[in-house]
């Protein structure tokens, strides 16, 4: 490992370390792992319902995760220097970013996982992937071309942290991660059905987490602007 990765990666030890304990007090996390994490190159995909979700998932998975994000969170050299650090790699989402392809490739090629959320913002209810809304292809035509696997994971939970109540001792919120078996490109389907097969699969973790928690409508995905309002 050469000196600029090991300092990623203290930093992001402890960076993502200092968010988990942050977030234990306002939370209760509970895991559901429908398989083992695969060891080498990967494609973590998941839906996005808050801001708190990219730190639960770095701080809950087993695997150090390099994100995608889009380059607005580099628009000061504060940040731009922090998610440098931490390894993150930014996209311009107006076009066709071939650099950040290019960038996300290379780190698949040293066996990394790349974490991307497919929905292209927070989305809620009908918009959810979890209700079967569409996903953007960037993560599977990321996948197909490293002929690596994507990894499913469900989250529900996070945005009730925008309610500042539930950060009270007595009432932290409860959080749902699951993760789920990874989804391989094969070359017959090609990257429809690795994103149908991965949508698919989506929509069962959160089957299965609303199974074995005895979840309710109020525990799936609502908007901030509707947890902000709860008593």
């Amino acid at each position: 490992m050469s000196a600029r990765d090991a300092f990623h990666s203290l930093f992001y030890k402890f960076i993502v370390g200092s968010l988990k304990l942050l977030l234990r007090f306002g939370s209760r996390v509970q895991m559901l792992r429908c398989a083992p994490f695969p060891a080498g190159a990967c494609v973590m995909v998941s839906n996005h319902i808050s801001h708190f979700d990219p730190p639960f998932l770095s701080g809950w998975l087993p695997r150090k995760i390099d994100w995608i994000a889009m380059v607005e969170l580099f628009g000061t050299a504060w940040s731009r220097a922090g998610f440098t650090w931490l390894d993150v790699i930014p996209v311009d989402r107006t076009g066709d970013d071939r650099q950040a392809l290019r960038t996300a490739l290379k780190r698949l090629s040293a066996g990394r996982m790349v974490g991307i959320f497919p929905e292209g913002g927070i989305r809620d209810g009908d918009r959810s992937i979890l209700n079967g809304a569409e996903m953007r292809e960037g993560a599977f035509l990321l996948a197909a071309k490293a002929n690596c696997p994507v990894v499913p994971v469900a989250i529900l939970g996070s945005e009730r942290l925008y309610n500042r109540r539930n950060w009270l001792p007595w009432r932290r919120a409860k959080v749902y991660i699951a993760t789920g078996e990874p989804v391989f490109p094969t070359l017959e389907g090609g990257r429809k059905k690795l994103r149908d097969d991965t949508a698919a699969a989506l929509v069962r973790l959160k089957n299965l987490l609303v199974e074995k928690f005895q979840l309710d409508d109020n525990d799936l995905p609502h908007s901030p602007q509707e947890r902000m309002r709860e008593p």
